[in-house]
């Protein structure tokens, strides 16, 4: 170890290397504890937080700490393999503000989810709340032997049961809310939650990032028992592919 370098060095081929070699520290020219610090707070923040605060709080530059916020977003990227089981709930909601003298929903960005019962959530932006979109994110995110689904009676679901699986509705247009167990009460309060994080922290979200800000709540919901979720996050760093500034901005 060249320890006046905090470096390693390999008795074999002589590359040398530090602990961040290999990850996407590496390359940064922020302090770890900057890191660290910028990681703790988005995690332990409910409702989120902006990258203004995250800029007056580690003291950077606007442009490094909206970078900043983006890589550990990216890192939070992990989608499950397994599809959601037992109660399923899904809903769809629409983001965005209202345009003078347009249609209500020419601004608005359509998003779906799905909440497992004690369990986790799948989000996604779709570019409708079509049938087929409905029907798709359905298939993508339910097992197909999952107990129930649990909807509003929009009529773009159609008819979702089989031989293993009951769609219950609950009839929002008559003014139903609960009919016993039936209702989606929570996968509601999660977009009561995104709904305050844009109007309390980022105040606005672009269409091109928004599923970025989805990966970031589905994370912190799907570990909201989680006692080792900074450590589980700093894992998820530590193996992240790079996510280059250009390629942020693109497009």
């Amino acid at each position: 170890m060249l320890a006046e370098r905090d470096q390693y060095d390999c008795n074999i081929c002589r590359y040398q290397f530090s602990v961040t070699s290999g990850t996407i520290f590496h390359d940064s020219h922020l302090p770890l504890w900057k890191w660290f610090l910028a990681i703790y707070l988005m995690i332990e923040s409910k409702k989120g937080i902006s990258a203004c605060q995250i800029q007056r709080t580690i003291k950077t530059t606007y442009k490094t700490a909206w970078f900043l916020c983006h890589r550990i977003r990216a890192a939070m990227r992990e989608v499950s393999a397994d599809r959601l089981k037992g109660i399923v709930e899904i809903d769809e909601t629409y983001i965005g503000g209202k345009v003078h003298g347009k249609g209500p929903f020419s601004n608005k960005t359509c998003v779906i989810g799905a909440v497992q019962r004690d369990g986790e959530i799948r989000l996604q932006v779709i570019p409708a709340s079509n049938r087929y979109q409905l029907r798709k994110f359905v298939s993508e995110t339910t097992d197909p032997a999952c107990e129930a689904i649990y909807t509003d009676d929009y009529v773009a679901y159609g008819d979702l049961s089989d031989a293993d699986t009951r769609h219950e509705r609950v009839k929002h247009s008559e003014e139903e809310w609960v009919r016993g167990d039936i209702h989606t009460n929570g996968i509601e309060s999660v977009w009561s939650l995104l709904k305050r994080a844009i109007i309390g922290a980022y105040h606005r979200i672009s269409h091109k990032h928004l599923d970025a800000y989805l990966d970031e709540l589905e994370w912190r919901y799907g570990n909201r028992n989680n006692h080792f979720l900074f450590r589980d996050t700093i894992k998820c760093l530590t193996v992240a592919e790079k996510l280059e500034y250009k390629t942020l901005i693109a497009g």
